[in-house]
């Protein structure tokens, strides 16, 4: 098998001879004698084992073991000594080496403790795969595990150690800046400076000072000279929120600063050189905006290299209930209030509502519920009336159609009955009024027809519903969620 191995250890004579056996076991060996030799080399790259002698003529052994696995856990590491020990053997694995070998050693007691270590990795490495291969809930301050999500989380672990420029869209709320950091977080960088900038919130005359920097007299009131957001993002990330508002003249400027790097503050003639890694956000269809002539296609192309588009809360299915809950526990927390949780009314509500002003507007609302009100649970009473209303007229829609669809998450609502008399068809009014007007009693809608199907069904399998999805050919949960739009038309016809 085929690895990369950094071999530390001060004798050039033993060091030739353990680089040899390395060899033959098929690593690619890079050998140095010296503690600083061998943190300058793990600077320049990562191997996948490093074989690191304990006593050195410059450091202790175990100061680079400590060192190695705060910045690269990843890498397996074998310690050796001439002066073998039980205790340092114990403080060596305690510390996170892989294994202790004791010198001198042969080939094939190497052999046994590279393969072993190499398994160890690889196992670490599937467990790793497939873990992030599973749905997260929670993801560098996201809060969600719908589809929609999980795409947004697996781009972002993708591009977070990128250079490459990103652009973020999406409706305002969604968590635009959220996603930046995000990216910041996750990638190389993240031990360096995240600066965020919001093009919208800073009047035209002062947004180029903000992200250059001025010298001391460059416009009125500049009494002293000062940094700009590329100079505190040098190393780190620079991000641009809404930056469809930035002024042509500034768009022209800010793209010689990605293409080069360099820059001159307000009021200087000096050039200054950073590297920063470069994410952009905006609430509006960027290319609408470079059709229209507000912004540059040339600095569109720069910017937009990777796109992540973030979805609207209400494409997230049950995203916005689980924000809910953990906003509440936040919220209760501070406010020190007592709740625990949502009725299931209100739960019905948050869930249904199309929340226009996305996750910033639920804050707000779980906010003010938890300020204005003492309780245990959220009662949809303590809702703002918009979203009670909101609720009243989706059940009235249910009733005034009078057959049941099923709503798929990524279509829209399909009509198997009537499908000319769609709910919105002004032009069909009059005729859906001559057939509601004109039902025949003999006649079962069809949403009943289909209830006592499966009613039967479950009955005939003793109320085990597993088994009576099974023998209908549909998900138990088809069976649980149908059971909960028959208790809700029921309750409307008999209102």
């Amino acid at each position: 098998m085929e690895f990369t191995a950094l071999l530390v250890e001060d004798s050039a004579a033993v060091g030739a001879i353990y680089s040899a056996y390395l060899r033959n076991e098929g690593a690619n060996v890079t050998y140095v004698q010296s503690g600083r030799d061998a943190l300058v080399e793990l600077t320049r790259w990562q191997p996948d084992l490093l074989i690191l002698d304990i006593q050195l003529p410059d450091m202790s052994g175990m100061d680079i073991l400590t060192t190695v696995q705060q910045r690269h856990p990843e890498i397996s590491i074998i310690m050796i000594t001439a002066y073998g020990s039980i205790d340092i053997a114990v403080d060596a694995m305690r510390a996170g080496a892989f294994d202790f070998l004791v010198k001198p050693f042969d080939a094939k007691r190497l052999s046994i403790t590279l393969r072993n270590a190499l398994k160890q990795r690889q196992l670490i490495n599937l467990v790793a795969n497939y873990e992030s291969s599973l749905p997260k809930p929670n993801f560098h301050g996201f809060i969600g595990e719908s589809l929609a999500m999980q795409a947004v989380y697996k781009t972002i672990d993708c591009v977070a150690s990128s250079k490459a420029s990103v652009f973020i869209v999406g409706e305002s709320g969604t968590g635009k800046e959220v996603c930046a950091q995000a990216v910041h977080d996750c990638g190389n960088r993240k031990n360096k400076p995240f600066i965020a900038l919001n093009c919208a919130a800073i009047p035209k005359e002062l947004i180029e000072s903000e992200i250059f920097g001025h010298t001391k007299g460059a416009f009125t009131g500049a009494t002293s000279s000062r940094d700009g957001a590329a100079t505190r993002a040098h190393g780190g990330t620079l991000f641009l929120d809404e930056i469809c508002e930035m002024d042509l003249d500034l768009q022209s400027k800010l793209l010689r600063f990605i293409q080069t790097g360099i820059f001159q503050r307000l009021g200087s003639s000096q050039e200054e050189h950073v590297d920063v890694r470069f994410i952009s956000a905006t609430n509006r269809h960027p290319w609408n905006e470079v059709s229209a002539g507000r912004f540059r296609e040339d600095l569109f192309y720069r910017l937009h290299v990777i796109p992540i588009e973030i979805p609207p809360l209400r494409m997230r299915n049950n995203d916005g209930f689980l924000i809910a809950q953990q906003l509440l526990a936040d919220y209760s927390k501070e406010e020190r209030k007592a709740f625990k949780g949502f009725d299931h009314n209100a739960k019905e509500m948050i869930i249904n509502y199309a929340w226009p002003g996305n996750v910033r507007m639920l804050q707000n609302v779980i906010r003010q519920i938890v300020v204005l009100n003492n309780s245990e649970l959220v009662t949809s009473s303590m809702l703002p009336i918009e979203i009670q209303q909101a609720n009243l007229v989706d059940k009235k829609q249910k009733k005034s159609t009078l057959f049941a669809y099923e709503l798929d998450p990524n279509q829209q609502p399909r009509y198997d009955t009537f499908p000319t008399l769609l709910p919105n068809d002004s032009a069909m009014q009059s005729e859906k009024a001559i057939v509601i007007n004109h039902i025949d009693k003999n006649i079962m809608p069809l949403w009943q027809s289909e209830k006592q199907l499966i009613e039967n069904a479950i009955a005939h399998c003793n109320g085990n519903i597993p088994k009576a999805a099974a023998l209908l050919d549909i998900s138990a949960s088809t069976i649980y969620r149908k059971r909960q739009n028959w208790s809700e038309l029921s309750s409307i016809n008999v209102n």
